[in-house]
């Protein structure tokens, strides 16, 4: 069998996401009540510039109270492109267009309790062009040559997901 859902509600609609609770039947008398958070989707980029750089940023995360290094990204627009969200967030978050953006990987988030699927792009040939940044964000950006952003990583300075997934996915390309 497989698992049925019973009944479904959303309970938060926000900004970024709504909330969803869902009964869903694993196995006869077996229910389980589920939080669901539902996303529209995200983007991140590995921006390398002509110098080699891979292109981070510094950003303070409310959630747990600490700035993070780590890649650019942000949320799609509703039924927006994830190319076209990538082209977007990398003007937005590091004042940068691109000249060739290559998807590298899609992947959830967290796939036990969200629908938010992440879309990483390769961002080459870029060029100044910058984007207003967002009201809700304060942002610097980091430029560090491969063998300083490796080393962050081994240094455990890079630690959210994202990040870390796209620079896995980045990886071959970039001859690591």
């Amino acid at each position: 069998m497989s698992p049925r859902v019973m009944k479904s509600e959303t309970v938060f609609r926000g900004r970024a996401f709504n909330v969803r609770l869902d009964e869903v039947e694993y196995a006869p008398g077996r229910v389980t009540r589920l939080e669901i958070v539902e996303h529209v989707g995200a983007v991140t980029m590995v921006p390398v510039d002509d110098q080699g750089r891979l292109w981070f940023i510094r950003q303070y995360r409310h959630a747990i109270g600490q700035e993070l290094l780590e890649l650019p990204a942000g949320t799609l627009h509703d039924g927006e492109d994830p190319a076209a969200g990538a082209a977007r967030e990398l003007q937005e978050e590091i004042g940068m267009r691109a000249g060739r953006l290559e998807r590298l990987a899609s992947f959830w988030l967290a796939p036990g309790y969200s629908t938010e699927l992440m879309h990483a792009f390769l961002a080459t040939d870029l060029q100044p062009a910058p984007l207003p940044p967002d009201d809700d964000e304060s942002i610097s950006a980091a430029p560090l040559s491969a063998a300083d952003a490796l080393a962050a990583v081994a240094r455990g300075e890079v630690r959210d997901a994202k990040s870390l997934a796209a620079l896995f996915a980045a990886a071959r390309r970039l001859g690591w």
